[in-house]
């Protein structure tokens, strides 16, 4: 399955509908919030809406007659309109700001649930700094959407709704003249929505690479300065760099387009109502305070209309950022549990029945591979780099699923095992062994259901009675030794002996080790060999390595090369094997 993000094959762009219904369980349980926030908006529309003509009739009724007591009056009125609006716009605000940023903790814990349920083939197939922009800045959008924009949005279309309605009921005509710069505003951002919403989507996408590649840079930073290639990333990020500011900069000239437009209507708008309302007072039609009230009006509807003009760009951003955020979300794991069978009764632990094996857009890697491996004993596979080694293996733990074929583990198909079950029973130390921050005890408990409460002292006891002892006192503080992020301020071979204890520990039916012992000294290994020695009897090594003295006890030597894996026999032909494979490749 593809899971590459950026491919041809992602999924078109929700329109608006689409997208607030697939938001909408996100606010489920923000329901009440959002009644309540709604009529604050509603209530300070009103508010709004009814102070112009209140001062309508006040102009026309005490400051025309000269009455100042009646224009006090209404001035204390129209002033308590605005305090109370003052305040149902506070808890409007406020209320959605915390629906916001309720959204933000729903929806990135959505996205990194959805990632942790993701075979390895996407993480292969995507950046991680690409992916860590999605989570941070573009979720980040959309809250801010929900947190700002939404109130903005709905207190806007309540003004212009009522706005709307006072202009057509004081005077029809003059109203209709006075609305009409909207109907060609209308067409436009019908035209311009989409341009500007690709603009922002661009700029998403160029930011993630950003992402990435400074992800990439400090990653690889003792490379760059091992080879002193400084001007070759610095080149590579100003040319990121560049790419970022250009989409940043077209997304912005995009997101101001309207804003002109709408100011131009208003004005349009405003210059209708003077022309017209002045005629109509002339001919004794209109009123002074009326021509007054109607302009407050007018701008009660233009000016929210101006605001829509920047929180639509503000609303095309979040739907851009959804685009990103809902590819990951409708994703779905390809390695699903399939309903289980019978299991058969066997002595052999795993087994390979007629796989091939191909890579997402790549040739075949294993072709029609057969193997049996019985319990307890030591398999050993060897073979040139790139000749399908760790993909054999791979395929055992079931990082992938074989593109034809069968895995078989202790009797079943290896589909119908739960990801918690397979765990149990298959353990793989990896050439490039993976630390979290913490301490050695943190990174030996890792996903350890048996131990996962234990304290410092009795895993103390564990590791002795499994006779690891020697190999955590290779740490400065033992257990309780830091680890940094990544595991950068301890060696590699120390980083290789935490993820030895760690699958150790787990006592699994099935050991994998990838070139487990290639990164520490030949005491060590021998030490390391020693223990595995130690495991129990029914416990099936598979051991993968380049250096011949780490396979010379295995019980089986497969060779493994261009896609095929055949049994070797003894050393010496294996060894003989090895150097032609070598030298066909």
């Amino acid at each position: 399955m593809n899971y590459s993000l950026s491919s041809e094959t992602s999924k078109k762009s929700l329109t608006l509908w689409q997208t607030i219904l697939k938001i909408w369980p996100l606010l489920v349980d923000e329901k009440k919030i959002l009644f309540l926030a709604l009529s604050f908006v509603i209530t300070t529309s009103l508010l709004s809406l009814t102070a112009p003509r209140l001062i309508a009739y006040a102009i026309d009724t005490y400051i025309l007659q000269k009455d100042y007591h009646g224009v006090l009056v209404y001035g204390a009125i129209i002033l308590a309109l605005y305090l109370t609006a003052l305040v149902t716009s506070y808890f409007q605000t406020r209320l959605m700001g915390e629906v916001g940023q309720r959204v933000l903790y729903r929806l990135r814990n959505q996205i990194f649930e959805k990632l942790q349920s993701l075979p390895v083939a996407f993480f292969n197939q995507n950046k991680t700094g690409d992916l860590i922009s999605r989570i941070n800045n573009d979720t980040d959008k959309i809250s801010e959407f929900f947190s700002r924009s939404v109130v903005q949005f709905f207190s806007s279309i309540f003004l212009m709704i009522g706005s709307a309605i006072f202009l057509l009921s004081l005077n029809f005509k003059l109203g209709l003249a006075t609305l009409t710069p909207a109907l060609v505003l209308l067409v436009i951002t019908k035209v311009l929505s989409a341009w500007i919403k690709q603009r922002n989507l661009l700029s998403a996408k160029a930011l993630g690479e950003l992402s990435s590649e400074v992800q990439e840079n400090i990653n690889n930073f003792k490379v760059i300065i091992a080879f002193n290639r400084r001007d070759f990333f610095r080149r590579r990020f100003s040319e990121v760099n560049a790419h970022n500011y250009k989409s940043a900069v077209g997304a912005g000239i995009a997101n101001i387009s309207l804003t002109p437009v709408y100011g131009l209507a208003s004005n349009f708008g405003q210059l209708i109502v003077l022309a017209y309302g002045i005629s109509l007072i002339s001919s004794q039609n209109f009123t002074i305070g009326l021509l007054i009230s109607f302009l407050a009006y007018s701008n009660s509807f233009y000016n929210p209309l101006r605001q829509i003009a920047a929180l639509w760009t503000s609303l095309q951003t979040a739907l851009a950022s959804w685009d990103r955020v809902s590819e990951i979300l409708l994703l779905e794991n390809d390695l699903p549990i399939i309903k289980d069978v019978a299991k058969r009764i066997t002595d052999t632990v795993l087994e390979f029945k007629g796989v091939n094996f191909r890579y997402p857009d790549g040739k075949e890697v294993l072709h029609n591979v057969n193997l049996n491996l019985e319990k307890g004993k030591t398999y050993a596979l060897v073979g040139p780099t790139g000749g399908g080694k760790t993909t054999t293996a791979s395929l055992m733990s079931r990082l992938y699923d074989p593109t034809n074929g069968e895995v078989v583990l202790c009797g079943k198909d290896i589909k119908t095992y739960s990801a918690k079950e397979r765990a149990e029973k298959i353990g793989f130390i990896l050439q490039e062994p993976i630390l979290f921050s913490g301490t050695v005890f943190d990174n030996i408990l890792y996903a350890n259901e048996e131990y996962k409460k234990f304290t410092v002292a009795e895993l103390e006891e564990v590791i002795k009675q499994s006779g690891l002892q020697e190999l955590i006192n290779r740490f400065d503080k033992g257990l309780l030794t830091e680890i940094s992020v990544g595991g950068e301020d301890i060696s590699l071979g120390q980083k290789q002996l935490i993820a030895f204890i760690r699958a150790v520990l787990r006592k699994p039916e099935v050991l994998i080790l990838d070139e487990a012992t290639a990164n520490i000294d030949t005491v060590t290994e021998q030490l390391l060999e020693n223990i595995l020695a130690k495991l129990p009897d029914q416990t099936t090594k598979i051991i993968i390595a380049h250096r011949l003295n780490t396979i010379e006890n295995a019980d089986e030597i497969f060779f493994v090369n261009s896609g095929n894996v055949i049994k070797a026999g003894s050393m010496k032909r294996a060894v003989e094997m090895l150097l032609h494979g070598n030298m066909k490749s």
